[in-house]
Protein backbone atom coordinates (compact mmCIF):
# COMPACT_ATOMS: atom_id res chain seq x y z
CA UNK A 1 0.00 0.00 0.00
CA UNK A 2 1.10 3.51 -0.73
CA UNK A 3 0.56 6.34 1.75
CA UNK A 4 -0.47 9.81 0.62
CA UNK A 5 1.99 12.14 -1.09
CA UNK A 6 1.64 14.59 1.79
CA UNK A 7 -0.60 13.84 4.74
CA UNK A 8 -1.86 17.22 5.87
CA UNK A 9 -4.72 15.55 7.76
CA UNK A 10 -5.33 15.94 11.44
CA UNK A 11 -2.82 13.45 11.89
CA UNK A 12 -21.40 -3.84 -25.93
CA UNK A 13 -23.64 -4.46 -24.50
CA UNK A 14 -23.16 -7.72 -26.33
CA UNK A 15 -19.88 -8.89 -24.85
CA UNK A 16 -19.35 -12.62 -24.41
CA UNK A 17 -19.23 -14.41 -21.10
CA UNK A 18 -15.68 -15.54 -20.36
CA UNK A 19 -13.97 -18.06 -18.14
CA UNK A 20 -12.61 -15.14 -16.14
CA UNK A 21 -16.01 -14.83 -14.52
CA UNK A 22 -17.39 -12.00 -16.65
CA UNK A 23 -21.10 -11.61 -17.15
CA UNK A 24 -22.51 -10.29 -20.41
CA UNK A 25 -23.48 -6.65 -20.38
CA UNK A 26 -27.14 -7.57 -20.64
CA UNK A 27 -26.96 -9.97 -17.71
CA UNK A 28 -24.89 -7.50 -15.74
CA UNK A 29 -27.53 -4.83 -15.98
CA UNK A 30 -30.45 -7.04 -15.01
CA UNK A 31 -29.12 -9.77 -12.74
CA UNK A 32 -30.16 -10.05 -9.06
CA UNK A 33 -26.47 -10.41 -8.20
CA UNK A 34 -25.77 -6.96 -9.61
CA UNK A 35 -28.67 -5.47 -7.68
CA UNK A 36 -27.54 -7.17 -4.47
CA UNK A 37 -24.04 -5.82 -4.90
CA UNK A 38 -25.32 -2.23 -4.99
CA UNK A 39 -28.20 -2.36 -2.53
CA UNK A 40 -28.64 -3.10 1.12
CA UNK A 41 -31.59 -3.14 3.50
CA UNK A 42 -31.40 0.07 5.52
CA UNK A 43 -27.78 -0.34 6.67
CA UNK A 44 -26.32 1.68 9.50
CA UNK A 45 -22.54 1.61 9.85
CA UNK A 46 -20.91 2.25 13.22
CA UNK A 47 -17.16 2.66 13.80
CA UNK A 48 -15.29 1.66 16.94
CA UNK A 49 -11.57 1.79 17.68
CA UNK A 50 -10.31 -1.52 19.03
CA UNK A 51 -6.53 -1.10 18.78
CA UNK A 52 -4.55 2.11 19.27
CA UNK A 53 -0.84 2.32 18.56
CA UNK A 54 -0.48 4.90 21.31
CA UNK A 55 -1.21 2.14 23.83
CA UNK A 56 1.28 -0.34 22.34
CA UNK A 57 5.06 -0.37 22.54
CA UNK A 58 8.12 -1.66 20.73
CA UNK A 59 11.85 -1.04 21.11
CA UNK A 60 13.33 1.63 18.84
CA UNK A 61 15.89 -0.22 16.70
CA UNK A 62 18.50 2.53 17.18
CA UNK A 63 18.03 3.65 20.78
CA UNK A 64 16.34 0.64 22.36
CA UNK A 65 13.85 3.02 23.95
CA UNK A 66 10.27 1.77 24.26
CA UNK A 67 7.98 3.83 22.06
CA UNK A 68 4.43 3.82 20.70
CA UNK A 69 3.46 2.09 17.46
CA UNK A 70 2.39 4.30 14.56
CA UNK A 71 0.97 4.14 11.03
CA UNK A 72 -0.82 0.78 10.70
CA UNK A 73 -1.26 -0.18 7.08
CA UNK A 74 -2.11 -3.62 5.72
CA UNK A 75 -4.31 -6.06 7.65
CA UNK A 76 -5.09 -9.75 7.28
CA UNK A 77 -6.72 -12.60 9.20
CA UNK A 78 -6.18 -16.29 9.84
CA UNK A 79 -7.20 -18.91 12.38
CA UNK A 80 -9.53 -16.75 14.46
CA UNK A 81 -7.14 -13.79 14.88
CA UNK A 82 -6.10 -10.77 12.85
CA UNK A 83 -2.72 -9.27 11.97
CA UNK A 84 -1.70 -5.74 11.09
CA UNK A 85 1.61 -3.99 10.48
CA UNK A 86 2.56 -0.70 12.12
CA UNK A 87 5.16 1.03 9.94
CA UNK A 88 6.52 3.23 12.76
CA UNK A 89 7.67 6.04 10.47
CA UNK A 90 10.06 3.94 8.35
CA UNK A 91 10.44 5.21 4.78
CA UNK A 92 9.39 3.41 1.57
CA UNK A 93 13.00 2.49 0.76
CA UNK A 94 13.72 1.43 4.34
CA UNK A 95 14.93 4.86 5.42
CA UNK A 96 14.97 5.36 9.20
CA UNK A 97 12.20 7.30 10.92
CA UNK A 98 13.14 10.75 12.28
CA UNK A 99 14.00 9.13 15.64
CA UNK A 100 16.31 6.61 13.97
CA UNK A 101 13.99 3.61 14.14
CA UNK A 102 14.16 1.21 11.16
CA UNK A 103 11.66 -1.43 12.31
CA UNK A 104 8.00 -2.04 11.58
CA UNK A 105 5.92 -4.02 14.08
CA UNK A 106 3.54 -6.81 13.07
CA UNK A 107 0.81 -7.30 15.68
CA UNK A 108 -1.44 -10.34 16.08
CA UNK A 109 -4.67 -9.56 17.92
CA UNK A 110 -8.06 -11.03 18.71
CA UNK A 111 -11.27 -9.82 17.05
CA UNK A 112 -11.92 -7.79 20.20
CA UNK A 113 -8.54 -6.04 20.04
CA UNK A 114 -6.47 -7.95 22.63
CA UNK A 115 -2.83 -8.32 21.56
CA UNK A 116 -1.69 -11.93 21.21
CA UNK A 117 1.86 -11.44 19.92
CA UNK A 118 4.04 -8.95 18.06
CA UNK A 119 7.21 -9.06 16.00
CA UNK A 120 9.61 -6.32 14.87
CA UNK A 121 11.06 -6.62 11.35
CA UNK A 122 13.55 -4.33 9.63
CA UNK A 123 12.01 -2.14 6.95
CA UNK A 124 8.62 -0.64 6.17
CA UNK A 125 5.99 -3.38 5.98
CA UNK A 126 3.62 -2.61 3.16
CA UNK A 127 2.14 -5.97 2.17
CA UNK A 128 0.83 -8.39 4.81
CA UNK A 129 -1.12 -11.57 4.05
CA UNK A 130 -1.68 -14.95 5.69
CA UNK A 131 -1.28 -18.06 3.57
CA UNK A 132 -4.77 -19.65 3.79
CA UNK A 133 -3.30 -23.17 3.47
CA UNK A 134 -0.47 -22.98 6.02
CA UNK A 135 -1.20 -19.99 8.24
CA UNK A 136 2.24 -18.49 7.51
CA UNK A 137 2.10 -14.69 7.63
CA UNK A 138 4.03 -13.10 4.76
CA UNK A 139 5.19 -9.48 4.95
CA UNK A 140 6.93 -7.48 2.22
CA UNK A 141 9.08 -4.49 3.17
CA UNK A 142 10.15 -1.31 1.37
CA UNK A 143 7.64 -0.85 -1.44
CA UNK A 144 9.79 1.59 -3.42
CA UNK A 145 13.28 0.02 -3.34
CA UNK A 146 15.59 -2.32 -1.38
CA UNK A 147 12.70 -4.72 -0.91
CA UNK A 148 12.62 -8.18 0.69
CA UNK A 149 10.10 -10.27 2.60
CA UNK A 150 9.53 -12.02 5.89
CA UNK A 151 7.74 -15.28 6.70
CA UNK A 152 6.30 -15.69 10.19
CA UNK A 153 5.74 -19.39 10.77
CA UNK A 154 5.04 -20.97 14.13
CA UNK A 155 5.87 -17.65 15.79
CA UNK A 156 9.35 -17.55 14.21
CA UNK A 157 10.36 -14.79 11.78
CA UNK A 158 12.43 -15.81 8.74
CA UNK A 159 13.90 -13.20 6.41
CA UNK A 160 14.02 -13.90 2.64
CA UNK A 161 15.94 -11.94 0.03
CA UNK A 162 14.99 -11.92 -3.63
CA UNK A 163 17.14 -13.99 -5.97
CA UNK A 164 17.89 -11.04 -8.25
CA UNK A 165 17.64 -7.29 -8.54
CA UNK A 166 13.96 -6.76 -9.26
CA UNK A 167 13.64 -6.13 -13.01
CA UNK A 168 11.01 -3.42 -12.63
CA UNK A 169 13.51 -1.30 -10.64
CA UNK A 170 11.17 -0.78 -7.69
CA UNK A 171 9.95 -2.66 -4.61
CA UNK A 172 7.25 -5.15 -3.66
CA UNK A 173 3.92 -4.68 -1.98
CA UNK A 174 0.71 -6.74 -1.63
CA UNK A 175 0.66 -10.53 -1.49
CA UNK A 176 -2.13 -12.84 -2.68
CA UNK A 177 -2.26 -16.64 -2.82
CA UNK A 178 -3.87 -17.70 -6.07
CA UNK A 179 -4.14 -21.21 -7.53
CA UNK A 180 -0.84 -22.44 -6.15
CA UNK A 181 1.02 -19.17 -6.76
CA UNK A 182 2.19 -16.59 -4.27
CA UNK A 183 1.62 -13.39 -6.26
CA UNK A 184 3.34 -10.18 -5.17
CA UNK A 185 2.77 -6.78 -6.76
CA UNK A 186 5.76 -5.08 -8.37
CA UNK A 187 5.33 -1.67 -6.78
CA UNK A 188 6.91 1.69 -7.60
CA UNK A 189 8.19 0.69 -11.06
CA UNK A 190 11.06 2.78 -12.34
CA UNK A 191 12.22 4.11 -8.95
CA UNK A 192 15.63 3.62 -10.56
CA UNK A 193 16.25 3.05 -14.25
CA UNK A 194 13.72 3.93 -16.95
CA UNK A 195 10.57 5.63 -15.72
CA UNK A 196 7.11 4.07 -15.72
CA UNK A 197 5.04 3.15 -17.60
CA UNK A 198 7.41 0.69 -19.24
CA UNK A 199 6.11 -2.35 -21.10
CA UNK A 200 9.23 -4.31 -20.13
CA UNK A 201 8.46 -4.07 -16.40
CA UNK A 202 6.57 -6.86 -14.59
CA UNK A 203 3.41 -5.75 -12.79
CA UNK A 204 3.20 -8.89 -10.66
CA UNK A 205 5.66 -11.59 -9.63
CA UNK A 206 5.02 -15.23 -8.87
CA UNK A 207 7.33 -15.89 -5.91
CA UNK A 208 8.70 -19.18 -4.59
CA UNK A 209 10.38 -19.43 -1.19
CA UNK A 210 13.36 -21.72 -0.55
CA UNK A 211 13.30 -22.45 3.17
CA UNK A 212 16.84 -23.89 3.08
CA UNK A 213 18.54 -20.90 1.45
CA UNK A 214 16.07 -18.19 2.53
CA UNK A 215 15.88 -16.99 -1.07
CA UNK A 216 12.65 -15.81 -2.69
CA UNK A 217 12.72 -16.51 -6.44
CA UNK A 218 10.69 -14.14 -8.60
CA UNK A 219 9.14 -14.89 -11.98
CA UNK A 220 7.15 -12.26 -13.92
CA UNK A 221 3.43 -13.08 -13.94
CA UNK A 222 2.27 -10.34 -16.32
CA UNK A 223 3.61 -6.94 -17.30
CA UNK A 224 2.80 -3.27 -16.89
CA UNK A 225 2.16 -3.08 -20.65
CA UNK A 226 0.13 -6.26 -21.10
CA UNK A 227 -2.85 -6.52 -23.43
CA UNK A 228 -6.27 -6.52 -21.76
CA UNK A 229 -10.01 -6.27 -22.36
CA UNK A 230 -11.94 -3.31 -21.01
CA UNK A 231 -14.39 -4.24 -18.26
CA UNK A 232 -16.47 -1.06 -17.87
CA UNK A 233 -19.92 -1.58 -19.35
CA UNK A 234 -19.68 1.34 -21.77
CA UNK A 235 -16.67 -0.27 -23.49
CA UNK A 236 -16.87 -3.86 -22.30
CA UNK A 237 -14.80 -6.34 -24.28
CA UNK A 238 -12.83 -3.76 -26.25
CA UNK A 239 -9.08 -4.40 -26.44
CA UNK A 240 -6.64 -2.06 -24.71
CA UNK A 241 -3.01 -2.00 -23.64
CA UNK A 242 -2.12 -1.43 -20.00
CA UNK A 243 0.31 1.33 -19.04
CA UNK A 244 0.60 0.75 -15.30
CA UNK A 245 2.63 3.06 -13.09
CA UNK A 246 1.51 2.01 -9.62
CA UNK A 247 0.80 -1.72 -8.98
CA UNK A 248 -0.21 -1.81 -5.34
CA UNK A 249 -2.77 -3.81 -3.36
CA UNK A 250 -4.30 -7.09 -4.51
CA UNK A 251 -7.15 -9.43 -3.60
CA UNK A 252 -8.78 -12.70 -4.60
CA UNK A 253 -12.37 -11.98 -5.62
CA UNK A 254 -14.77 -14.17 -3.58
CA UNK A 255 -17.47 -16.39 -5.02
CA UNK A 256 -20.21 -14.07 -3.71
CA UNK A 257 -19.04 -11.17 -5.88
CA UNK A 258 -21.27 -10.27 -8.84
CA UNK A 259 -18.37 -10.40 -11.30
CA UNK A 260 -14.88 -11.84 -11.72
CA UNK A 261 -15.56 -14.55 -9.13
CA UNK A 262 -12.38 -16.35 -8.12
CA UNK A 263 -10.09 -14.02 -10.07
CA UNK A 264 -6.87 -12.38 -8.92
CA UNK A 265 -7.34 -8.61 -8.73
CA UNK A 266 -4.46 -6.12 -8.89
CA UNK A 267 -5.05 -2.49 -7.99
CA UNK A 268 -2.93 0.05 -9.86
CA UNK A 269 -3.65 2.70 -7.28
CA UNK A 270 -2.36 5.89 -8.89
CA UNK A 271 -3.77 4.90 -12.30
CA UNK A 272 -7.32 4.32 -10.97
CA UNK A 273 -7.46 0.86 -12.52
CA UNK A 274 -8.29 -2.65 -11.29
CA UNK A 275 -6.94 -5.57 -13.32
CA UNK A 276 -8.71 -8.94 -13.05
CA UNK A 277 -7.28 -12.25 -14.24
CA UNK A 278 -8.26 -15.88 -14.09
CA UNK A 279 -4.97 -16.75 -15.81
CA UNK A 280 -1.99 -14.48 -16.42
CA UNK A 281 -2.69 -14.31 -20.16
CA UNK A 282 -6.31 -13.14 -19.86
CA UNK A 283 -6.70 -9.70 -18.31
CA UNK A 284 -9.68 -7.38 -17.84
CA UNK A 285 -9.23 -3.79 -16.68
CA UNK A 286 -11.89 -1.80 -14.82
CA UNK A 287 -11.35 1.95 -14.73
CA UNK A 288 -12.60 3.34 -11.41
CA UNK A 289 -13.81 6.73 -10.27
CA UNK A 290 -11.24 7.32 -7.52
CA UNK A 291 -7.92 6.01 -6.33
CA UNK A 292 -8.40 3.21 -3.81
CA UNK A 293 -6.23 1.07 -1.59
CA UNK A 294 -7.76 -2.12 -0.19
CA UNK A 295 -10.96 -3.78 -1.38
CA UNK A 296 -12.92 -6.17 0.86
CA UNK A 297 -16.06 -8.21 0.36
CA UNK A 298 -18.20 -9.36 3.33
CA UNK A 299 -17.53 -12.95 4.41
CA UNK A 300 -21.12 -13.21 5.64
CA UNK A 301 -24.15 -11.00 6.03
CA UNK A 302 -23.35 -10.35 9.72
CA UNK A 303 -19.55 -10.13 9.38
CA UNK A 304 -17.42 -7.25 10.70
CA UNK A 305 -15.19 -4.99 8.65
CA UNK A 306 -11.76 -4.24 10.16
CA UNK A 307 -10.00 -1.10 8.92
CA UNK A 308 -6.65 0.48 9.67
CA UNK A 309 -6.38 4.26 9.93
CA UNK A 310 -2.79 5.17 9.05
CA UNK A 311 -3.17 8.80 10.12
CA UNK A 312 -4.81 8.06 13.49
CA UNK A 313 -2.57 5.04 14.35
CA UNK A 314 -5.64 2.88 14.98
CA UNK A 315 -7.41 -0.31 13.96
CA UNK A 316 -11.18 0.01 13.86
CA UNK A 317 -14.26 -2.11 13.38
CA UNK A 318 -17.16 -1.14 11.14
CA UNK A 319 -20.36 -2.94 12.09
CA UNK A 320 -23.74 -3.04 10.41
CA UNK A 321 -26.95 -4.96 10.92
CA UNK A 322 -26.45 -6.34 7.41
CA UNK A 323 -23.41 -6.60 5.14
CA UNK A 324 -24.66 -8.01 1.87
CA UNK A 325 -22.18 -10.62 0.55
CA UNK A 326 -20.74 -9.62 -2.79
CA UNK A 327 -20.74 -5.91 -2.11
CA UNK A 328 -17.24 -4.46 -2.66
CA UNK A 329 -16.12 -2.06 0.08
CA UNK A 330 -13.09 0.07 -0.73
CA UNK A 331 -10.68 2.35 1.10
CA UNK A 332 -10.83 5.43 -1.14
CA UNK A 333 -7.49 7.27 -1.25
CA UNK A 334 -7.85 10.41 -3.41
CA UNK A 335 -4.40 11.70 -2.45
CA UNK A 336 -2.81 8.60 -4.01
CA UNK A 337 -4.08 9.38 -7.51
CA UNK A 338 -1.32 10.27 -9.96
CA UNK A 339 -3.09 13.59 -10.49
CA UNK A 340 -3.21 14.53 -6.78
CA UNK A 341 -1.49 17.77 -5.74
CA UNK A 342 1.72 17.70 -3.71
CA UNK A 343 -0.15 19.12 -0.71
CA UNK A 344 -3.09 16.84 -0.05
CA UNK A 345 -5.91 16.67 1.06
CA UNK A 346 -7.00 19.69 -0.91
CA UNK A 347 -9.79 20.90 -3.19
CA UNK A 348 -11.21 17.93 -5.08
CA UNK A 349 -8.93 15.52 -3.20
CA UNK A 350 -10.41 14.78 0.25
CA UNK A 351 -8.94 12.60 2.97
CA UNK A 352 -9.42 8.82 2.77
CA UNK A 353 -12.97 7.55 3.15
CA UNK A 354 -14.89 4.28 3.02
CA UNK A 355 -16.83 3.62 -0.17
CA UNK A 356 -18.75 0.97 -2.09
CA UNK A 357 -17.52 0.07 -5.58
CA UNK A 358 -19.78 -0.81 -8.50
CA UNK A 359 -17.81 -3.62 -10.17
CA UNK A 360 -19.58 -2.98 -13.51
CA UNK A 361 -19.16 0.78 -13.92
CA UNK A 362 -16.25 1.66 -11.61
CA UNK A 363 -18.35 4.20 -9.74
CA UNK A 364 -17.83 4.60 -5.99
CA UNK A 365 -20.43 5.71 -3.45
CA UNK A 366 -19.26 7.01 -0.04
CA UNK A 367 -20.48 5.11 3.03
CA UNK A 368 -22.11 7.14 5.79
CA UNK A 369 -20.37 6.22 9.06
CA UNK A 370 -21.29 6.85 12.67
CA UNK A 371 -19.06 6.86 15.75
CA UNK A 372 -15.30 7.38 15.52
CA UNK A 373 -13.93 9.22 12.50
CA UNK A 374 -12.31 6.81 10.03
CA UNK A 375 -9.85 7.41 7.21
CA UNK A 376 -9.27 3.80 6.10
CA UNK A 377 -6.20 2.27 4.50
CA UNK A 378 -6.21 -1.50 4.99
CA UNK A 379 -9.49 -3.48 4.98
CA UNK A 380 -10.49 -7.05 5.82
CA UNK A 381 -13.79 -8.69 6.71
CA UNK A 382 -13.88 -11.21 9.53
CA UNK A 383 -16.44 -13.69 10.80
CA UNK A 384 -20.11 -13.72 9.96
CA UNK A 385 -22.73 -16.20 8.86
CA UNK A 386 -22.42 -17.22 5.22
CA UNK A 387 -26.10 -18.16 5.09
CA UNK A 388 -28.90 -15.93 3.83
CA UNK A 389 -30.49 -13.13 5.86
CA UNK A 390 -34.19 -13.32 6.53
CA UNK A 391 -35.10 -10.64 3.98
CA UNK A 392 -33.81 -9.55 0.62
CA UNK A 393 -32.05 -6.19 0.29
CA UNK A 394 -33.84 -3.05 -0.78
CA UNK A 395 -32.29 0.07 -2.29
CA UNK A 396 -30.14 2.25 -0.12
CA UNK A 397 -26.53 2.86 0.82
Amino acid sequence: MRTSKTQVMAAAAAAAVTAAGLLTATTALTSPAHAAALQQDGPSYSVKTILNGANLRHANSRTGKREALTKPDDITQYGGNLYTAFQNGVGPQGQPAPDGNRDSTIVEFTPGGSVVAQWDVTGKVDGLTANPDTGDVIATVNEDLHSSLYDITGGTVVHYRYNEALPHHGGTDAISFFRGHMLISASAPGTTGASAPNAAYPAVYSVTLNSATHVATVEPYYGDGASAHQANLDHVGERTTLALTDPDSSEIVPSAAPRFRGDFMLNSQGDLELIFSSVHSSLWVLKIQQSIDDTAWPTGWNSTLYATDNAADTVNTVDSKLFWPGRAFVAVTPCNANTAPATCPGPGYPANYLGVLDMFTGKIVPVDLHGHALHPQGLVFFGGNSGSPTSAPTPGI
